[in-house]
């Protein structure tokens, strides 16, 4: 069994935002594999299904995003999953807007999700998609920036980059994360 997270605040006012480009891919996952998110349950919601014979649950965790991990750490114990079995899908300011960066471990590098996730799952080696949305130009605050929506110029980068998302994690199901990381960076 594997699972797929993806991290994002919850309401209408923050769909489309820059931050939760984790729940995009979620949304794109939900609907190219028929899993349903109708399962609400562990400070989130969830669907199940099946993918080319491997059992799947994508999550989007509604704690917002500071407590992202609460949700995360609350499945993967109800679910009894090893680590290697996570992945986990987040914007990245480091990284140009619409590229994507797969990692094992790592530290935070000041995300609030992934801090919250680090201290639930007592470790920085998790799989990980770092979804690229750049840094805000000019004197625009980092969390005016994120919470922000992508521009009409953006999204077509942006919807790129959660495909590429979707097939990353597509081949996760079908080879180690390794491999699939050296794929795809």
């Amino acid at each position: 069994m594997k699972i797929i997270a993806g991290l994002g605040n919850p309401g209408k006012q923050y769909e489309k935002t820059r931050h939760n480009i984790g729940f995009e891919a979620i949304d794109e996952l939900s609907r190219n594999w028929s899993i349903p998110l109708d399962q609400a349950k562990h400070k989130g919601i969830y669907g199940s299904g099946s993918v080319n014979g491997e059992k799947v649950i994508l999550l989007k965790p509604l704690t917002y995003m500071n407590l992202s991990g609460e949700s995360i750490g609350a499945v993967m114990d109800f679910f009894k999953l090893e680590v290697n079995d996570l992945v986990v899908l987040y914007d990245d300011l480091d990284l140009p807007a619409g590229k994507i960066r797969l990692r094992q471990k790592g530290s935070a590098g000041g995300h609030n999700g992934i801090k919250s996730t680090i201290a639930h799952m007592g470790t920085q080696e998790f799989n990980r998609i770092r979804i690229g949305i750049g840094r805000p130009e000019g004197r625009i605050p980092v969390t005016d920036y994120v919470l922000g929506r992508f521009t009409k110029e953006e999204w077509p980068v942006m919807s790129e980059a959660v495909d590429k998302s979707v097939n990353a994690c597509e081949e996760w199901l079908k080879k180690p994360f390794l491999q699939v990381m050296n794929e795809f960076n």
